[in-house]
């Protein structure tokens, strides 16, 4: 019994405290002009100490309640009440509801309303905006002229690439229907290869290149010299070159090295064709553009086999001049003076396939 005694007890004293805290007031008035009149249809707004607007109402307009307003359910602590009737006028004072109802009697007077106050505003000097404006259109054309530059840096590599694709590619291929392709090879087997060219990635059959010419473009880099030694700093001086040997059988008729000498060029291209076993031919011109005779001229071709760096040499002499020696020797290779020669070098379909090939064009020079 007393147990029970106890928990009444301290439910009652819990309802107690609970209605002291939850306990609301109300904060009534009466809105009056400058000549003690009531206005009607002012508005009235409660705001609490953080600037939160609690509640908000409008003075009545009817006979009865003309000009009065009414805050009901407003716990206990600091507000400010504002009320606003345009034409009328404006009224804000600081209101304490206690334990207690409040009752206010507001008058308006003609003061500009709190919230409609504006701050003042930093005026810019005009001179001060005009360098601020032009200052900022400096910028702008600034970052506008960088963009287009880049633009017409753009345009200008994509202009010579077009033009001049070795600027990219290094690869010249030639296909069996005379057509260049201009790439990088990416990919290849004995039966295919993978080209990157400007237009995007060729696959191409192996039996269709002729051949693949590779156009390297070397820069002569500048040899670099420390900057403490710049001044008096002199480059070696070019090594000697050791002079050739020749296999010719009597050495001792060789003539010297002159300025008149033989010089032996090709004239024209030199022309490939396939027969129907798959040999291949290759033909073509040489003049001696030199003051002397050249004798056992001959065409060295070397071919490169693969990309590892393998490769092969096939030489042919050239039908020119017969000639013969006081040893009674006879060759049919001599050319004179402006005279032309032909050549014609076979190459048989056991050969295999060739990536690519260079040529030189040696002879030699007798009494």
């Amino acid at each position: 019994m007393r147990r029970s005694a106890k928990f009444i007890v301290f439910i009652v004293f819990l309802i107690f405290a609970v209605s002291l805290q939850a306990k609301k007031y109300t904060i009534s008035g009466v809105v009056l002009n400058s000549d003690e009149k009531k206005v009607p249809s002012a508005e009235v707004i409660l705001i609490d100490s953080d600037g939160n607007e609690v509640a908000k109402d409008a003075t009545g307009k009817r006979l009865t309640g003309k000009g009065k307003f009414k805050f009901k359910k407003i716990s206990s602590g600091n507000y400010t009440l504002e009320v606003f009737k345009e034409d009328v006028g404006t009224y804000s004072e600081a209101v304490t509801v206690p334990d207690d109802d409040v009752k206010i009697t507001v008058t308006l007077s003609k003061k500009k309303r709190r919230e409609l106050v504006e701050e003042p505003v930093e005026r810019i000097p005009d001179d001060e905006y005009v360098t601020t404006e032009l200052s900022f259109e400096i910028k702008k054309l600034t970052a506008e002229i960088s963009y287009l530059g880049s633009q017409l840096r753009d345009l200008q590599a994509k202009s010579e690439m077009w033009t001049n694709p070795l600027s990219i590619y290094s690869k010249e291929i030639i296909l069996d229907n005379g057509t260049t392709i201009f790439g990088k090879v990416v990919y290849q087997d004995e039966e295919m290869l993978k080209v990157e060219t400007l237009l995007g990635y060729l696959v191409l059959n192996r039996e269709q290149v002729v051949r693949i010419i590779d156009n390297v473009m070397t820069a002569e880099e500048p040899e670099y010299i420390p900057e403490q030694i710049r001044e008096t700093y002199s480059p070696p001086p070019m090594p000697k070159l050791a002079k050739p040997r020749y296999t010719s059988a009597a050495p001792t008729e060789r003539l010297p090295a002159v300025g008149r000498s033989a010089n032996i060029v090709l004239v024209g291209n030199i022309s490939e064709t396939k027969d129907r076993s798959n040999n291949i031919t290759f033909s073509g011109e040489v003049k001696n553009i030199g003051g002397r005779r050249s004798d056992f001229v001959k065409m060295n071709f070397v071919f490169r086999k693969n990309w590892s760096g393998e490769t092969k040499t096939i030489t042919t002499f050239i039908r020119g001049a017969y000639h013969t020696f006081d040893t009674g020797i006879t060759t049919d290779s001599s050319l004179l003076p402006g005279a032309t020669g032909t050549f014609e070098m076979v190459i048989p379909a056991d050969f295999g396939t060739f990536i690519g090939y260079s040529y030189t064009i040696d002879w030699e020079e007798y009494e």
